[in-house]
């Protein structure tokens, strides 16, 4: 039984999974799936960048920020919209905290992140990058108002988010708006 606290990976990116942290962002009852810093530290593990220090109640408002600065972007580069320069400047100043990667044995290597922090600009790093890149045309804004999450959609015909409620709230609204506009003729 789903109690919409569950988090959701289907997003086809970490970091627009990070903007699904929060549902029904633009609804009367938003759902923060983030409530603590117990499951920041569950967000994090389950994207595989568990730090080596538990995250702390900055940690999670670091977050929270984080995705709305994030949702700001990517809503604007959806729409076509000028992306904030606070915006901008945020996601940038967040992505410089970013780790490199490491050639180790002749393997690429990433340690695990120390810090939250970190985690969390390796995020915004990848969020900048798919956004100034060849990907940031397969991003799509779920057509329900409420909801309105960014998610990659390779094919270009999708209109809802992967939520099976987003899609079945607007097939029903869709059938009873063909089925009003039939009754008029």
């Amino acid at each position: 039984m789903s109690t919409g606290l569950e988090f959701r990976f289907d997003g086809g990116a970490t970091w627009l999974d990070l903007l699904a942290t929060r549902g029904r962002s633009f609804g009367a009852r938003p759902v923060e799936r983030l409530t603590s810093p117990a499951r920041l530290a569950e967000w994090l593990a389950r994207c595989e960048l568990a730090p080596s220090r538990p995250p702390s109640a900055p940690d999670l408002a670091g977050a929270r920020e984080l995705r709305e600065t994030l949702r700001s972007l990517a809503l604007a580069a959806v729409s076509g919209a000028p992306a904030s320069a606070d915006a901008v400047a945020d996601a940038a100043r967040w992505a410089a905290g970013a780790s490199q990667l490491r050639l180790v044995e002749g393997q690429l290597r990433r340690e695990s992140p120390v810090s939250s922090d970190e985690a969390l600009a390796r995020i915004a790093r990848q969020a900048l990058e798919q956004l100034t890149g060849a990907e940031r045309d397969q991003l799509v804004s779920c057509a329900e108002q409420d909801c309105r999450w960014v998610f990659l959609d390779p094919t270009g015909r999708r209109r809802w988010c992967p939520s099976p409620a987003c899609a079945s709230r607007g097939r029903v609204r869709a059938l009873r708006a063909r089925r009003k506009a039939a009754a008029k003729r």
